[in-house]
């Protein structure tokens, strides 16, 4: 038994490094194919790590072979010696199965990008509703289809050859007499080794899942070149990716079937001539009605990484791990809105759509190349030129992750300032970036050296993310200390203390930056928010009666904005709003009258009926959800808060939802149609 299970094993390693070296082949090919430069002069770094990680990083299926291998072929071959003398031949046709699967996915991404100039995106979805004759026209006459089939035979022969090359080589072998009890004793060692080398190989050269390559962990020296970085990523992972993101409906529209869904949310003066237009969102411009406060030097837009509104609430209150946001809150100057939706249930789409001035729905217009050299003329950054100010991007991590440093300039932002480029090397990181506190006094520091031109900042912190690794007891943080009022159990409790505890550290480090710029420049206009919500409150630990989220919970992130000169009455008896009020409030505050901008949305500075977005609805009485009819009200209440679901099963608001999807969707499919960012 030992002795087959020891041979075998030795056959599945051999034959699992065919498919990881079919991958590097066809990586190398399609570098070579399509590279966009004259030589790879300078390149020889960046080449290296593109193997290096695109090689852990296809794990995620190769590795499946040499499961596949020992399952199915080593283990029942320990009992049933023809099986075993089988073996060979069933991992030879299954590696060989595998090779051919791979080498289809790869002549996809090749006529893929052939097409799109990109590896496998979004657009696969839209291969459904294409003309099927029409694709095979393009296959079999454009892209030499029947070329390509052919080369399938060698192709196939040389994976055969390959496979039998691989079982070829030589075998370790067993001493022919073990002391008692050692068969079993190496048996046990060789089944839990092999299972460790299918995880450290699944989860990329880590046994942590946590840790696996993704596309914002790739190597800057890559993801400095879009083209490399994209070749990095193996074509069935790229695949797995499509998969995991599938599009909406409506964003598979065609043009004709927008058109009265568009129709539908524009302004009154434009339902009729809007796609005469530039674009669907140069319906929207509106006039300042006159600045409310002196223009500031400094205007402030602080995201932070799932600062989540309930934390804030006064129910959770004796937890203790956002009393810096309540301190904030509770000013004279600070106007803030305990309901208020993020523009996406994700970062990137909230903070795409903060930039941006459109819904980015799922789209992920930061990694779609057209909008890296043009933007839309509701673009924030580009629209505050028009009052004289430069825009930064101050990113707590990388702003290669999410091509933001790509993405961010093309709407506008002068600079682009990451945490892992300006901060000390040595700095303490996430996975996500450098730790909050670092980042912005870091950043405040870089400020206050800026003078007096006017500058609008934008900020975006990383620590309060998942994995919860921080030692937060050097930050000050003893649950007994920060919440002698919440239940014992809880207390003690590691996994959600660490939760908790980075939601409060993360708050303590955006107060002292609030601070510390109010400090150095008074006249500041400072807005605050989350990217999106989060679930810090563990609701079964006794915190409250309640033990289940609410959807306001689930939904609403936070928002307070302050100025000297401001007060909660500037909010015009407002109690909801959303991520896209913020950029018309900003303009409602500070231009002159008549001043001319971009927005979608009113400003928070007049009364708001409702607020939509491509994920949830809000009213001034109740939270519901756009992809079903189920809503709540609005009580932060400790009591169960009843659920509700519209009759018809649809959500409110449901035309209007669609319609400013449709926006997003019908710019993405005319690119042509965004301005130059040098206008």
């Amino acid at each position: 038994m030992l002795s087959a299970f020891f041979a075998g094993v030795q056959q599945d390693f051999h034959v699992f490094w065919l498919a990881p070296f079919w991958c590097a082949i066809f990586r190398a090919i399609f570098i070579w194919h399509f590279r966009p430069y004259p030589s790879f002069a300078g390149k020889g770094t960046a080449l290296l790590h593109c193997f290096r990680y695109g090689f852990w990083w296809g794990m995620d299926f190769n590795a499946y072979v040499f499961l596949f291998s020992m399952l199915f072929v080593t283990l029942p071959g320990m009992f049933l010696p023809q099986y075993f003398i089988l073996g060979d031949t069933i991992r030879a046709a299954g590696v060989t199965v595998y090779a051919l699967l791979l080498y289809t996915a790869f002549w996809g991404k090749m006529i893929f990008y052939d097409h799109y100039h990109d590896i496998f995106n979004e657009l696969v979805w839209l291969g459904k509703n294409a003309e099927k004759h029409n694709l095979l026209d393009v296959f079999l006459h454009e892209n030499h289809g029947v070329y390509v089939l052919l080369s399938f035979i060698p192709f196939a022969a040389l994976s055969i050859l390959a496979v039998k090359g691989l079982l070829a080589l030589p075998d370790f072998v067993l001493p022919a007499v073990l002391p008692p009890g050692m068969e079993y004793a190496l048996l046990a060692g060789l089944f839990l080794g092999a299972v460790a080398w299918f995880y450290f190989c699944r989860y990329g050269g880590t046994f942590w899942h946590d840790d696996k390559p993704e596309w914002d962990t790739i190597p800057s020296v890559v993801k400095k070149d879009i083209f490399l970085a994209r070749a990095t990523v193996d074509d069935f992972v790229a695949l797995k990716t499509v998969y995991k993101h599938p599009l909406s409906g409506l964003l598979q529209h065609t043009d004709e079937q927008d058109i009265p869904l568009l129709t539908g949310v524009m302004p009154q003066k434009h339902r009729r001539d809007w796609q005469s237009l530039e674009n669907p969102a140069a319906a929207f411009l509106r006039e300042a009605k006159g600045a409310r406060i002196r223009k500031p030097r400094h205007i402030f837009l602080i995201v932070a990484e799932s600062y989540a509104q309930h934390p804030l609430d006064d129910i959770y209150a004796k937890l203790h791990i956002a009393d810096g946001g309540r301190r904030f809150r509770a000013e004279a100057h600070t106007a803030s809105l305990a309901n208020f939706l993020p523009a996406g249930m994700l970062s990137r789409p909230s903070i795409v759509s903060l930039m941006t001035g459109i819904f980015d729905a799922r789209l992920e217009l930061n990694e779609r190349e057209d909008f890296w050299q043009a933007d839309l003329p509701t673009a924030l950054p580009r629209q505050l030129k028009k009052l004289g100010y430069r825009s930064i991007y101050w990113y707590g991590g990388n702003a290669t992750y999410g091509n933001f440093n790509q993405y961010a300039p093309a709407v506008g932002f002068d600079e682009v300032r990451a945490a892992v480029d300006f901060c000390p090397p040595d700095s303490p990181k996430t996975w996500v970036g450098v730790y909050d506190h670092i980042f912005l006094t870091e950043a405040a520091r870089q400020i206050k050296e800026m003078g007096d031109t006017p500058t609008f900042h934008f900020v975006y912190t990383t620590s309060n993310h998942g994995p919860y690794k921080m030692d937060l007891k050097q930050y000050g943080y003893d649950a007994e200390k920060v919440m002698p009022e919440a239940p014992e159990g809880l207390k003690r409790d590691h996994q959600h203390q660490q939760v908790l505890g980075t939601y409060w550290y993360s708050d303590r480090a955006v107060a002292n930056f609030v601070d510390e710029i109010r400090e150095a420049y008074p006249d500041s206009l400072i807005f605050v928010t989350g990217d999106h919500s989060a679930g810090p409150i563990p609701m079964d630990q006794g915190v409250i009666p309640r033990t289940e989220v609410t959807l306001r919970e689930h939904f609403c992130t936070s928002f307070a904005m302050y100025h000297r000169e401001l007060d909660q009455r500037i909010l015009a008896g407002n109690t909801i709003g959303g991520h896209m009020n913020i950029l018309p409030t900003i303009f409602e505050l500070i231009a002159p009258q008549g001043f001319a901008y971009y927005s979608l949305f009113p400003s928070l500075t007049e009364p708001i009926d409702h607020v939509v977005t491509p994920y949830h609805w809000l009213t001034q009485d109740a939270v519901g959800s756009a992809e079903n009819g189920l809503y709540q009200g609005l009580a932060a209440s400790a009591e169960p808060v009843e659920s509700f679901e519209d009759f018809s099963g649809q959500p409110r608001f449901k035309a209007e939802i669609d319609g400013y999807t449709a926006i997003t969707g019908w710019i993405a499919r005319h690119p042509e149609l965004l301005l130059d960012n040098t206008e």
